[in-house]
């Protein structure tokens, strides 16, 4: 896959080297808040959970996995856009159907930047000809991701609940056909 890029940033699929940049973005409670309920991250379970997760979908011809996104006049590291096929880890994965997500630095919110690299990296993944969807997932309150799925020309498609190790939680689930 062609990589992306945009007037102010630019991308690179990440790797298990990336650990460190991984670390510093989830040790804000504040970006955490709707992925964890605000529990950061160690840096063993960046390496022993969430690196081993992004190597079993990364898949650099296919555009799969985490892209890091940089500003392109600084380098500065300000988030990443996941890119994998919609239900990775179940027993049946959809490989038409690709999950966008994001995650970005709080320095960087409220500038266009999450919506801007999301975009770039929907577009290249949506050139693909087995891809037929786009999709994408936030919890209910997540308000900030539901706007940026919104800018994608995401349609919402259903409520659902979202469980994880600490409960239940309203979660949206919105799309869009390519």
């Amino acid at each position: 896959m062609n990589v992306p890029r945009t007037a102010r940033l630019s991308f690179r699929l990440m790797d298990e080297h990336d650990a460190p940049l991984l670390y510093e973005l989830d040790n804000d409670p504040q970006v955490m808040q709707y992925l964890t309920r605000g529990k950061v991250s160690s840096m063993q379970t960046i390496q022993e959970v969430f690196v081993p997760r992004m190597q079993a979908y990364r898949n650099a011809e296919k555009g799969w996995g985490l892209w890091q996104v940089n500003i392109t006049q600084t380098g500065e590291f300000i988030g990443w856009v996941l890119s994998r096929p919609m239900d990775f880890f179940t027993k049946s994965p959809n490989y038409n159907d690709i999950e966008i997500g994001w995650r970005f630095k709080r320095s960087s919110w409220g500038k266009g930047f999450a919506s801007e690299a999301a975009i770039a990296i929907a577009d290249c993944i949506a050139q693909q000809p087995q891809v037929h969807a786009i999709s994408a997932t936030a919890l209910q309150d997540n308000l900030a991701s539901i706007k940026v799925m919104e800018k994608l020309a995401m349609k919402f498609i259903k409520n659902y609940t979202h469980i994880d190790e600490e409960g239940e939680l309203p979660a949206v689930l919105y799309r869009k056909l390519v």
